[in-house]
């Protein structure tokens, strides 16, 4: 009797962890974070099915010793919490280019750069059409001298969904 009364319990939870993640079909705004000078890129998800989406952002950097832009795309798993509050995981890549100002480090060099991405998060729906995430993003540069090292993102988005 035990082992059923375990068994329904672990049910009962498992389910109200999967239930009620509202995807929107579509959602842009900005993700505002602070990766090797990425301080805001714009931001586009798209739903792929009840519990996926991919993301897409494009961020731009006019920084006193560099410029770069970068092009991230994000595979991501989302799960319900509780009402409106969804958590969410996945991975990508980014690709992107860069070049520095006179009498930095790499003083006029230039190229084009290749990253991994992971990318775990927290958000809420808001009963307008508005989410706000927080969500961290590891990066591993695989390709150029820009991000060649691991980079830790941490980011608050806010998005419109559609």
């Amino acid at each position: 009797m035990k082992r059923i009364v375990l068994v329904f319990l672990a049910f009962s939870l498992f389910g109200n962890v999967v239930k009620g993640q509202d995807i929107s079909n579509n959602a842009i705004g900005i993700r505002f974070g602070d990766n090797d000078g990425f301080g805001g890129e714009a931001s586009y998800q798209k739903r792929l099915n009840d519990r996926n989406r991919f993301e897409v952002d494009l961020g731009y950097r006019d920084h006193k010793n560099f410029d770069a832009f970068k092009l991230t795309g994000v595979y991501q798993w989302v799960w319900g919490i509780d009402d409106g509050f969804n958590w969410y995981a996945g991975f990508g890549a980014g690709i992107g280019s860069w070049s520095s100002n006179a009498g930095y480090i790499y003083d006029g060099k230039d190229g084009v750069f290749i990253n991994a991405d992971g990318n775990i998060g927290l958000e809420y729906n808001f009963d307008a059409p508005f989410l706000i995430s927080l969500d961290f993003r590891p990066e591993i540069g695989i390709i150029g001298d820009y991000g060649k090292d691991t980079d830790l993102d941490l980011a608050l988005s806010v998005r419109y969904q559609f």
